[in-house]
């Protein structure tokens, strides 16, 4: 059977890649090959940029209300597809069907939130600033905007973006990761579908060329991505010197506090989804628990308990609890970063290097290190795998101290009953997502997503009101008549 090669989407058409290059696209719980992404040049970046900014020129001129339309009808189909889309999403990326169909329906609830756009764009105005003059605020939109989103939620991250945009009637250009590409080729298809003018929203696959090429176009206002740190990082410092928005969403190494009053079992079960859901490919998954004072051995034993239920295996089959991790590179780094943490001397509690899974695919078992230190590498730095790593500390402000000094602040959790520790935490923690008995501290779409200092470089973050801030520019209008 021929190998599907991906197409762009330019203009309201799909278009073949005029790419010598190709990235392959395999399913990472068989290694099986099913497409081809090409890695497009910065010739066709532009062409997809003047198509939405031949767009922009009449979109921007369509009543709020009536841009919301396509926006309505857009949610129905995604609602129509979602199964095609959780599938889709687990045979390219490797996630369990639960988890896969999870992602898109957070990704629904963006485009729902987005809806609400006429509400939000709404400005402020004041009669007589000063006598017979009159001051009003209105927002507008700025543009082309562009979108470079991760291989670990394909469902769910562009639609962090793209719906606010475009209802804040800006148009939109999107890069997929190469790794995923054929999630965002569905959802694109549905984008035609619901009736979008041709050029508000394209699609362009590729890799670091594309992503260089959005930083240095000038037409491009403003970028959103999602990634690594260190990629964060340039584009951050890249963009921003060209005079673009940005909002650059990084890596995390995201603690766990576990007081000595919390209810144990609960907590376990819920550190242990934290940490495996979706192999540990999450910005917000559990990295290290922090014991504090006498919790250290009953969370040790309430966490085993739990990751021995876990099921390994292809994400697509009735019964397993935790797919593979997104290819056969990352799967070695995995390991490797779990054969350091023996070597810089942790214990290996549970060994998740060889969880027994037949065929080609890129597995690794869920794993727990105990004694670990923050020099250790596995203590420090983002694992990005079903790797979980214990610290035993003394006080509450012990495991604080820790949170501060990691350089990553994306999310941190605090498992306690006890209302006064709960506080203290909240009023202490440095990450910008913060949970009180919740493992996954993940803002719902009306509200803002994203981390602080090396999490997430910007001003304004992702989804809720601080999208309508990134999409528009504030023009104040002062009138004496």
């Amino acid at each position: 059977m021929a190998v599907e090669r991906l197409q762009n989407f330019i203009g309201g058409s799909w278009i073949d890649s005029n790419a010598s290059e190709t990235v392959p696209v395999h399913n990472p719980a068989s290694g099986e090959l099913i497409g081809e992404c090409p890695l497009s040049s910065e010739a066709e970046v532009d062409t997809a940029v003047q198509a939405a900014k031949q767009a922009f020129v009449e979109w921007r001129r369509v009543p709020v209300q009536d841009r919301i339309q396509p926006i309505f009808r857009l949610k129905g189909l995604l609602e129509q597809h979602a199964e095609s889309l959780a599938a889709t999403v687990t045979r390219e990326h490797g996630k369990t069907l639960a988890e896969s169909r999870g992602s898109v329906r957070r990704g629904i609830q963006m485009v729902e939130a987005a809806t609400g756009a006429p509400a939000m764009m709404m400005g402020q105005a004041l009669e007589d600033i000063a006598r017979g003059i009159d001051c009003e605020s209105i927002r507008q939109p700025l543009g082309v905007f562009a979108c470079i989103a991760p291989f670990n939620f394909p469902a769910m991250v562009p639609l962090w973006f793209a719906p606010f945009a475009v209802a804040c009637g800006n148009t939109f250009v999107c890069k997929p990761s190469e790794q995923v590409p054929f999630t965002q080729k569905l959802m694109w298809e549905l984008i035609d579908e619901a009736g979008f003018p041709p050029g508000v929203l394209n699609l362009v696959n590729g890799g670091r060329e594309v992503v260089n090429a959005f930083i240095d176009h000038p037409d491009i206002a403003g970028i959103s991505f999602v990634g690594s740190s260190p990629v964060a990082e340039h584009v951050y410092k890249s963009a921003a010197a060209k005079l673009k928005r940005v909002q650059a969403l990084g890596g995390a190494k995201n603690f766990i506090i576990v007081m000595p009053d919390a209810e144990m079992d609960f907590t376990a079960a819920t550190i242990s989804e934290s940490a495996f859901g979706c192999a540990g490919e999450r910005c917000l998954a559990a990295a290290v628990v922090l014991c504090v004072g006498g919790s250290h051995e009953k969370v040790r034993a309430g966490l085993i308990k739990h990751m021995n239920k876990i099921v390994v295996g292809d994400g697509s089959k009735e019964g397993v609890t935790m797919g593979p991790v997104i290819s056969r590179e990352h799967q070695q780094r995995v390991l490797a970063m779990i054969e350091e943490g023996i070597a810089d001397g942790a214990r290996l509690v549970v060994d998740g290097r060889d969880p027994g899974v037949p065929g080609d695919g890129y597995f690794v078992g869920p794993t727990l290190f105990d004694g670990v230190s923050e020099e250790m590498t596995i203590g420090r730095d983002e694992i990005f795998g079903p790797v979980l790593s214990m610290m035993q500390v003394e006080t509450l402000d012990d495991a604080l101290d820790i949170c501060k000094r990691q350089p990553l602040a994306n999310a941190n959790s605090i498992f306690t009953t006890s209302g006064k520790a709960a506080r203290t935490f909240r009023y202490e923690v440095p990450a910008s997502m913060a949970g009180v008995n919740i493992g996954v501290a993940a803002p719902m779409s009306f509200f803002s997503f994203g981390g602080a200092k090396g999490s997430f470089l910007g001003d304004l973050k992702a989804h809720g009101r601080e999208a309508y801030d990134f999409f528009t520019d504030r023009k104040v209008l002062i009138s004496r008549w």
